[in-house]
């Protein structure tokens, strides 16, 4: 178990499917630097008026990473997998300051709050905790039973306005906050019209609004307000576009369509929620024909020089899972795996559950030690790991010094 290290601070369900809900496997140009994500500034309070004595000013103190070891930037930067009826299997992973955890599972338990108010408790500092899960709506939904359960994207396009869609996704929005629950996976924005269920190979079909460009930006874009209005945080995935792609990454390698087919057809729903200040996007494993030959969780051509270079994305990035077939059939452990997304500018890290709770601990670890022996040996810098573990602490809205 990783050993807890000091901190140090500078101071309305909607209507069902007509398909069945069948439940899912987990799933450059000029380049500014990363650093470029400008932290917040703290603003002295204003002294009231009083006395003719020296005006004095409060601050509130900000996080200084500074002293942070690079063990600890690293758990920062993971995500860490559980059942959604045990996530006290989590507590030594949370404990030892992992970021986030992503909740599995088919039929959450009433206690679900009372969960997740526990494990964050346990939070090195309390500085919050980012509790994430797949209800993107249709066969993908963790926690229908609780919140409210949405339709497959495609039959909320068909069926609702975007103004609907934004109140349907609302309402479960807000009762996915009650239960602790801040972020959701969601929405996908891949454009994909082929009308069938998602699979092998075709890791969209339903999931997709559209094979519309235009309807998928527009939807997508109403989905994520509807997030945002309820109270959670919105995920945009799987960048670059997944719509089309060869095959699904979960089961092993994947080419997107070609790069210069994906800038006109598959681009412009994520930059439509860059533009609307989405704060957060998942990255695929999928290869990326005419960019990059890794696949594009790995890619610094996708990450960095694409979406932070070109596209000018500010927010957390996360990857898809690296645990998946199309890492490994790229030759990567996901301990590596993990210190090259890093490297190539992701944020937050994640992998699948595996059969044992205990083997998902040992996994995290894995990957805290093989990011930290990276910065060690020198492939990783710790700037570029300080400057993921400062995006997911503001993501959690904590002030980071500069």
């Amino acid at each position: 178990m990783l050993a807890l290290l000091a901190l140090t601070t500078g101071a309305c369900a909607s209507s069902s499917t007509h398909r069945a809900a069948t439940p899912l496997s987990a799933s450059s140009r000029p380049t500014p630097a990363k650093a470029s994500r400008t932290p917040s500034t703290n603003r002295p309070a204003t002294a009231s008026k009083g006395p003719a004595t020296a005006p004095t000013t409060t601050a509130t103190p900000c996080l200084s990473l500074s002293s942070w070891s690079n063990a600890r930037l690293a758990a920062e930067t993971v995500i860490v997998p559980v059942d959604e009826t045990d996530l006290g299997a989590a507590d030594s992973a949370v404990t030892a300051g992992a970021g986030g955890v992503s909740l599995f599972g088919a039929q959450a338990p009433a206690d679900l709050a009372a969960q997740t108010t526990a494990l964050r408790s346990l939070v090195p500092g309390g500085l919050g905790l980012l509790v994430m899960t797949d209800e993107e709506g249709g066969g993908v939904q963790r926690m229908a039973n609780l919140v409210g359960s949405l339709p497959w994207a495609s039959d909320m396009s068909a069926s609702l306005t975007p103004a609907q869609i934004t109140q349907e996704v609302a309402a479960v929005a807000r009762n996915m906050s009650q239960y602790g629950v801040n972020v959701d996976l969601a929405p996908v924005v891949d454009v994909d019209g082929q009308d069938e269920a998602p699979g092998p190979s075709n890791p969209d079909g339903w999931r997709a609004f559209s094979g519309t460009t235009s309807v998928v930006t527009s939807d997508g874009m109403a989905y994520l307000q509807g997030l945002e209005q309820g109270g959670v945080i919105p995920v945009l995935k799987h960048f670059p576009g997944l719509g089309g792609s060869s095959g699904n990454t979960d089961d092993g390698p994947a080419d997107t369509l070609p790069w210069s087919t994906l800038e006109l057809s598959a681009l412009p729903p994520f930059e439509a929620g860059i533009a609307a200040g989405a704060p957060a996007i998942m990255v695929s494993n999928a290869i990326v024909p005419g960019l990059s030959q890794l696949p594009a969780s790995l890619s610094p051509e996708v990450i960095d020089q694409e979406l932070i270079g070109n596209l000018h994305f500010g927010g957390l990035i996360l990857t898809d899972s690296l645990s998946a077939g199309a890492i490994s059939a790229a030759g990567y452990t996901t301990s590596a795996a993990a210190v090259q997304a890093l490297e190539a500018g992701a944020d937050m890290v994640m992998f699948s559950p595996m059969a044992d709770p205990s083997a998902d601990l040992a996994q995290f670890q894995a990957i805290v030690t093989a990011i930290n022996s990276a910065v060690s040996e020198g492939f990783l810098t710790r700037a570029r790991l300080q400057s993921a573990a400062t995006e997911v602490l503001r993501t959690l809205k904590v002030d980071v010094c500069p």
